[in-house]
């Protein structure tokens, strides 16, 4: 693969810039979860965060890939 984006075609920049895009939406969804958990074992104060974290996560695993299904809560 070569080095200088500019030598990349135009579908291998698009398909390094997906990657890329689904690579940070699962690591902050993973960090919205783990914050709500740690706010859930009370480890950090619970200020009504826990679920806006878990919704976050949600969207982003909506907006980065849409062959996974996004699970809001735990009902």
């Amino acid at each position: 693969m070569p080095a200088d984006w500019t030598h990349m075609s135009d579908e291998l920049q698009l398909l390094v810039s997906r990657e890329a895009l689904c690579k940070a939406s699962t690591i902050i969804a993973e960090q919205a979860e783990l914050l709500a958990e740690e706010i859930d074992s009370g480890r950090l104060e619970d200020r009504g965060a826990a679920d806006a974290l878990r919704l976050l996560a949600a969207i982003v695993r909506l907006n980065g890939s849409a062959s996974e299904p996004a699970v809001v809560g735990r009902a």
